[in-house]
This record gives C-alpha cells, sequence and structure tokens, in this order.
C-alpha cells in the first residue's frame, strides 16, 4: 500500500512536470536577482557643488557713472615689482597641517619658502606627479636635491632645498607632467619652514564633477533604487512573435511593471508599448524608459510591445495567476 502511494505520488509530479507550458516564466530569475542584491555595494551619490559667485560684465551693462581716474603710468621695473609682489603667496597659520605649510594651487602664483642654515627643507609635489626639472637661480650657495616617498601610484616626488648662509634670496622652478611652480627662496637666521605642499581645488572640482556625472549615470540606467527583491512577481507570459527586441524578462513590484528589453536594444527602434483594456481595445500608457528597461507604473492584464505599420511585430505580454505549492516549482 505504501509502495502504492509512493507511485502515485511520483506520476502526480511527472504529469505537472509534463503539462507545464512552455512559455511559462522562468522562476529562478528570482534567486538571480537576490544573489545580485548580496554583490551589489552602495554607489557614491551625487554631491552638490557650490562656486563662488563671480559678476560677468555683459555689453551695455555694469557701465561706470562716471569716468575712472587716469591710471599711472608705471615704469616697466614698477611694473615688475608690483606684478610679482601680487602674485606672491605668503605663509599662514591657518594654512598649516602640522608641520607642512599647504599653499591652494594656483597657475602663474609666486610662493613663498623659508630656509634656513643647516635645516632641510622639503617641498612635496602631488601623489603620481612626475618631476621633470628643476632650476634654481643661484645654485652655488642653495644645494637642491631631490627623491621620491612610496610606489606605484602612490608615489611621490619630493625637491629639497638647503642655504649655505643667511640672508640669502632666490627664485626656483619646478617643472613636472602636470604643471610648473614658482617660488622664491629666503633664508632666514633663526627660523624655517620644514615642508611645504599644495591643494588642489581645480582637480577637486574636477574629480566631483566627474563624480556626480558618474552618479548621473547610474541612476539613469537603473530601474528603481528602492526595489524590494523580495517582492517581485515574475508570473507574466510572452506569446507572438519573436524579434530581436524581445524582452528578456516581465516582473512587477505590486505597484509597477518592469519589461527588462535585451541589451542590442540601444541600437534599433524601440517598440512603444500598448495596454490591453477590459474591452479588448489597446491603448497608450504612461511609461519611461531607464536604462535597457520600460517601468510602467500601473499593473496590468495584458499589454502589447507593437512596432511598424502594415505587417506590425507584436509581442503580448500576459499577466497569469501567481503560483504556489509544486505549480510554482515545476510550472503549470
Amino acid at each position: 500500500m505504501i509502495r502504492f502511494l509512493l507511485s502515485a505520488s511520483v506520476l502526480t509530479l511527472a504529469s505537472a512536470c509534463a503539462t507545464a507550458p512552455i512559455d511559462d516564466p522562468v522562476l529562478f530569475e528570482r534567486a538571480e536577482f537576490q544573489q545580485a542584491s548580496l554583490d551589489r555595494t552602495e554607489p557614491p551619490r551625487p554631491v552638490e557643488i557650490v562656486e563662488t559667485p563671480e559678476p560677468l560684465p555683459l555689453p551695455g551693462q555694469l557701465k561706470p557713472i562716471e569716468a575712472p581716474p587716469a591710471q599711472k603710468q608705471l615704469s616697466p621695473i614698477a611694473a615688475i615689482a608690483e606684478g610679482r609682489t601680487a602674485a606672491r603667496i605668503e605663509p599662514s597659520m591657518d594654512g598649516y597641517m602640522n608641520a607642512i605649510q599647504v599653499y591652494p594651487y594656483t597657475e602663474g602664483a609666486l610662493y613663498r619658502l623659508y630656509a634656513s642654515p643647516g635645516q632641510v627643507s622639503d617641498i612635496a609635489l602631488q601623489p603620481g606627479e612626475t618631476l621633470v626639472s628643476v632650476s634654481a637661480g643661484d645654485t652655488v650657495r642653495w644645494v637642491l636635491g631631490d627623491t621620491v616617498s612610496g610606489s606605484g601610484a602612490h608615489a611621490r616626488s619630493h625637491v629639497l632645498v638647503k642655504p649655505v648662509s643667511a640672508g640669502l634670496a632666490t627664485n626656483l622652478m619646478i617643472a613636472t607632467d602636470r604643471r610648473t611652480y614658482h617660488l622664491e627662496l629666503t633664508s632666514l637666521e633663526t627660523s624655517y619652514m620644514a615642508a611645504l605642499s599644495w591643494r588642489y581645488p581645480a582637480d577637486e572640482l574636477e574629480r566631483l564633477t566627474s563624480r556626480n556625472a558618474e552618479a548621473l549615470a547610474r541612476e539613469r540606467a537603473s530601474i528603481e533604487p528602492a526595489l524590494a527583491l523580495e517582492g517581485l512577481n515574475f508570473d507574466y507570459r510572452m506569446t507572438g512573435d519573436t524579434p530581436d527586441w524581445k524582452p528578456v524578462r516581465v516582473f512587477d513590484d505590486g505597484r509597477q511593471v518592469f519589461i527588462q528589453m535585451p541589451a542590442s536594444i540601444a541600437t534599433t527602434d524601440m517598440p512603444p508599448l500598448f495596454v490591453i483594456g477590459e474591452d479588448g481595445k489597446a491603448e497608450l500608457v504612461n511609461y519611461r524608459v531607464r536604462g535597457t528597461y520600460y517601468v510602467v507604473d500601473r499593473l496590468f492584464r495584458a499589454a502589447e510591445l507593437r512596432l511598424g505599420q502594415k505587417d506590425q511585430t507584436v509581442v503580448r505580454i500576459s499577466r497569469v495567476p501567481r503560483r504556489t505549492g509544486l505549480a510554482a516549482i515545476f510550472g503549470g
């Protein structure tokens, strides 16, 4: 009797497998989505970039109320001295990070370095920046050298400066594969700067802009950031024609329907989507395209993707009742 019951159970399972329709959705897709969610890390979100507004005079705007006073004509020597003084950047207490004076890098600025006899001052360049050449006005009374710290992508070039006596002044030009640095060197008897380096606002802004562009591109390509994977319903069936743009899978989260198109859809015409109403008539429905997905903001019983005029290519999408028990495993 027990053997007979086991045989009947096996026949029931076999008949369930044999009667499963071929075009039923494959239920192991839920496991694929859950595995993908385990491997997914939260990407960086876009950040707000706040720039200081600068007035931009346009033609016919910002006209002076009265004629400006005539500018004093400077001699070439006075103009050079005034230009050098205006471009000079002195060390400040706010710019210190421990013993390192950190200057904001600006093209054409003239940075001051105070050194002392018997002491080495370190000029640290940007990590990954390659030193090309170092030129100084006085290479007899100023000892120059260079070295590298770190390795690989974190390698950092250093220029070492040491005067032989106090009361000396000269200039220094450092050329790298990324930029040029101009410095004024002054030697003091009792004080010196142990190290100086730069921060690079233009590079930071470029990184933030690039990061924002990548984050926005990811958001446009993602179907729904807050999609609950455990509540997805894959019980949809596709019938009709089999074009190259036939959807890969269809599922919903109880509120929206997601139709995943093949990756090659980007190089072909995207077919419009029509929802089939209760009266059997097709009507346009509001949907949006996110990457390779059609996102429909409502549930439907049946819909069609149509392409063409006379001889239309039609793929019909039908929602079937959710399966439970053995039917959810074997189909049918």
